[in-house]
């Protein structure tokens, strides 16, 4: 189930593109097209960081494992790799001819895996940001492109409609899925590394089985493009986000779809479970970043849908005292499973929040 214990963070001053955790669960780091990276610190009371070097749109930004190091892919076609500490030092390099649409550290932290604008998939050596090799069949732009949890794998999604599967080893990719009918914005590796999942233009969200290359899931479950997607720790949950504002949380293991919130206004551009799974956070067209609490053991689902009523109007309508928010206009929908629920118009907070107890 899902308790929505919901924070804002506002800071960046154009769409939020990318977003991690760091593994201590203290930060996040963010990325945005106003060629920013943000830090935010979990702790109260402790300022965000703002590391400004990129000198256009931070396309993505992710933790090292040990967490004591962040980096980030720009249109500027750089790599930076920053210490997420108040000073904000860090290194760059040029790795690729046009946009570098994404960037992901190896499970053990030695190596980098870029994707550009110029087809290209790029390995690098995190210590000394050394080249190793390129990837080169895909004939469009590679949006994303991710190590296996083993780190013997690679997977790469690209404007060409492909999602393909590369051997780290021979640098060769051992298979290509093309059942995507449109750009493919995004691809992960099920926390197995026996799965993988993509999203895209097409609206639809699909998992194969890379032992097999079979399509075990598909999912239609958006009204407008996936832009991200994230699995749980526990490998059973999917979390989507996309330009319908909308983030899903599908059941893998049944196969359907688990909640659907909203929160974001506007497209919802990007999102990522914790570590854990404890959390994840999600990022938007609107600039704000919002972070989430989930637990997955048996909440009542009426007691969730409570709890997020209550979350999203005292942060819509501030919080005033209860009397003060009476007659307030507001519209409110939540979908937990097959209940869809909308509130708007003219009403009562405390008779509403009775009525669901």
């Amino acid at each position: 189930m899902l308790y929505p214990c919901w924070l804002n963070f506002k800071g960046h001053r154009d769409t939020v593109t990318s977003i991690d955790f760091n593994c201590n669960m203290k930060q996040i780091v963010t990325g945005a097209m106003d060629s920013c990276v943000m830090i935010w610190n979990l702790k109260p009371q402790m300022r965000a960081y703002r590391f400004v070097g990129h000198k256009d749109a931070v396309m993505s930004v992710q933790f090292s494992p040990s967490g004591r190091l962040v980096a980030s892919a720009s249109r500027d076609k750089t790599v930076r790799l920053w210490v997420p500490g108040v000073k904000g030092e860090s290194t760059v390099f040029r790795a690729h001819t046009g946009t570098v649409r994404s960037i992901n550290f190896s499970s053990d932290g030695q190596s980098l895996v870029t994707a550009s604008d110029d087809k290209t998939v790029k390995v690098w050596t995190v210590h000394r940001q050394k080249f190793l090799f390129s990837l080169c069949q895909h004939i469009n732009w590679v949006r994303c492109a991710k190590f296996s949890p083993d780190g013997r794998l690679i997977v790469s999604a690209s404007d060409d409609r492909t999602v393909k599967i590369w051997d780290k080893n021979s640098r060769e990719c051992i298979h290509s899925f093309c059942e995507h009918s449109g750009f493919v914005n995004c691809a992960d590796f099920h926390p197995s590394g026996t799965c993988i999942a993509a999203g895209g233009t097409d609206n639809t969200v699909k998992v194969w089985d890379i032992r097999t290359n079979k399509l075990l899931q598909h999912y239609q479950v958006h009204s407008a493009v996936v832009n991200s997607l994230s699995f749980h720790s526990s490998g059973n949950y999917l979390i989507t986000a996309s330009n319908d504002s909308t983030l899903k949380i599908l059941d893998l293991v049944e196969g359907r779809l688990l909640y659907t919130l909203h929160g974001h206004q506007g497209p919802a551009t990007c999102v990522a479970f914790s570590r854990t799974g404890d959390h994840f956070a999600s990022g938007g067209s609107d600039e704000q970043v919002m972070l989430w609490r989930t637990n997955f053991d048996g909440t009542d689902y009426r007691e969730v849908l409570r709890l997020l009523a209550l979350k999203i109007l005292d942060s819509q309508l501030g919080f005033l005292p209860l009397k003060l928010k009476t007659g307030l206009k507001t519209q409110l929908t939540i979908t937990h499973r097959d209940l869809t629920l909308t509130l708007e118009g003219l009403w009562l907070i405390s008779d509403y929040l009775q009525s669901i107890k």
